[in-house]
């Protein structure tokens, strides 16, 4: 393998490893404050939701001749569609699991005269947890595939650009190392997605039966 003996793949893996990471937390703060807005305020759920909902519609992988025009083939591009594909499963899980809080609690806490910030931290982001945690988990998946896609059509660095450079050399030792990285990382993704959802779910379950009893 051509790459780990001039030592590249520790580069080309950290740089995937970033691009892949600031996309994921771009997209994800911008899809779960816009999922905030629309969730909670009805007149922005009337302004932004049909827009966030038609924008969703058009696959993200399809804007990378347009990102290119853009952005050129840096860093921004693949940032900026991994941001894109991260954004929307959080949006949408996001969004869901905060209009799908139970009414009942929410007017319960409404007759402790509760303010609007502990209604939100106390009933509706913990109603919405695993709504939330299920996009994340998501997310992490899309996150990858977009990049893949992205390194390998207009890159000069990461892993997706060592596989394209080695298919031109035929090395097929390199491209399979690849594809097994891709997947390692993948995996290693879901897995801590997957604990984390059951940390805080079960410190969740915890805290309210504390509060509860």
């Amino acid at each position: 393998m051509k790459s780990l003996q001039a030592g590249t793949l520790e580069k080309n893996l950290a740089i995937s490893l970033y691009r892949a990471l600031t996309g994921f937390i771009i997209g994800g703060i911008i899809g779960f404050i816009l999922a905030l807005c629309t969730g909670l305020s009805k007149t922005m759920n009337l302004l932004l939701d049909s827009s966030v909902q038609m924008l969703r519609n058009i696959p993200h992988l399809a804007l990378i001749p347009l990102v290119i025009l853009w952005f050129g083939v840096g860093e921004s591009s693949k940032i900026f569609l991994v941001a894109i594909g991260v954004l929307f499963p959080i949006y949408i899980n996001t969004y869901h699991g905060l209009r799908s809080v139970d009414p009942k609690l929410i007017e319960m806490g409404r007759s402790y005269q509760l303010s609007k910030t502990q209604l939100f931290f106390k009933i509706l982001l913990p109603g919405a947890l695993p709504t939330i945690l299920m996009g994340v988990r998501y997310a992490l998946g899309v996150m990858w595939t977009t990049l893949i896609v992205a390194e390998t059509l207009a890159a000069s660095s990461g892993i997706g650009y060592m596989s394209t450079n080695a298919q031109n050399f035929m090395d097929m030792s390199t491209i399979l190392m690849c594809i097994v990285i891709y997947a390692l990382l993948g995996k290693a993704s879901d897995l801590t997605a997957k604990s984390l959802e059951n940390s805080m779910l079960q410190w969740q379950q915890a805290g309210g039966a504390a509060h509860n009893g």
